[in-house]
């Protein structure tokens, strides 16, 4: 008898563990297989834009790959942080995404008392996608053909003034990181958006401004307005002669990024499984190429390398907001 009890005992220790085993198994072998069902990728802008659009490509090629939906849904609002809220919200199964730009870095310290979670604690990164840099433009009736000159005008006259998107915009930020850096006095002049910033400038209502190479490019190249500068940390290859604003001014860097990120808690399996998909997208020719038509650059990068990446962003930008009184609209 007590050898069977013994017998007994053993086996159910065996099977505890057996099934202990299994639980610690089952999450592996879910994300293993993910995704199973569609997937939400939530931009928190409107449709028709930069974001919207690559999210689009994107899903479309994770598709093909994985063999499930990826559907965007466009959450706007709030300068991205409704959009980025639900994601941060969502059960962290992989399948909901957030697919933002650098707003979300520039939001953290602007709208630090309306936001109800954290970026940095609350979404996991997956994957750097893509970088489009801002280019200094002015307007050719301004009498200067580099950014020195520019700088020296600015600071003779004290009238000079420049069109940003808006307010905690990158463009309207890289103003300040000008005013800053350099020391001169310029007055920002909001606009509601790239598209009407850019049309002040052309007009000559305004002298200068930080736009987007997409919006810049054919109007540079028509020698409507004056490129002078770049503010990525590199040359960009669409505006391969300019020099970079921090090759004057060693901490002015900005540019529009765009990054998918997850809730916090996915599945590392998941993250990883999404990262690589990522990464295998951006070396598509199409991919690459409509990136680059864009005036970006196809970047991809590990989740670690993003995260640290973000964090930096997130105290680049809280120092110039701070320094500058900037406050959200």
């Amino acid at each position: 008898m007590k050898q069977t009890s013994a017998i007994r005992s053993a086996t159910g220790a065996a099977g505890a563990v057996f099934a202990a085993c299994a639980l610690l198994a089952a999450p592996t072998a879910g994300a293993q297989a993910w995704p199973t069902k569609a997937v939400r990728v939530i931009v928190p802008f409107g449709p028709g834009g930069g974001t919207d659009i690559q999210g689009r490509l994107l899903g479309q090629k994770f598709q093909q790959s994985m063999g499930q939906n990826f559907l965007v849904e466009n959450r706007a609002g709030g300068g991205g942080t409704i959009g980025a809220e639900l994601v941060a919200r969502s059960p962290a199964d992989g399948y909901t995404i957030l697919f933002t730009t650098a707003s979300l870095s520039v939001n953290t310290t602007l709208y630090a008392k309306r936001m109800k979670f954290d970026p940095i604690n609350d979404l996991v990164p997956v994957s750097w996608i893509s970088s489009v840099p801002l280019v200094l433009v002015a307007h050719p009736s301004v009498p200067v053909k580099n950014v020195k000159e520019l700088i020296a005008l600015a600071k003779r006259t004290g009238k000079l003034n420049a069109a940003h998107n808006g307010s905690g915009t990158t463009s309207h930020l890289s103003v300040e990181m000008l005013k800053q850096f350099s020391g001169v006095n310029v007055t920002p002049v909001p606009y509601g958006g790239g598209g009407p910033a850019m049309v002040s400038v052309l007009s000559g209502e305004t002298d200068f401004s930080f736009a987007t190479a997409l919006a810049a490019q054919p109007f540079v190249k028509s020698g409507k307005v004056r490129a002078l500068a770049v503010t990525t940390a590199r040359r960009a290859s669409v505006f391969p002669d300019l020099p970079t604003m921090k090759s004057l001014y060693p901490d002015f860097e900005s540019d529009n990024w765009y990054a998918m990120f997850f809730p916090k808690g996915t599945p590392k399996e998941i993250v990883a499984k999404l990262n690589a998909e990522i990464i295998k997208a951006l070396k598509l020719p199409d991919v690459d190429s409509f990136i680059r038509k864009e005036g970006g650059e196809p970047v991809g990068s590990t989740p670690e390398e993003l995260a640290a990446y973000f964090k930096r962003e997130v105290a680049k930008y809280a120092k110039v907001i701070k320094a500058g009184n900037i406050v959200g609209e």
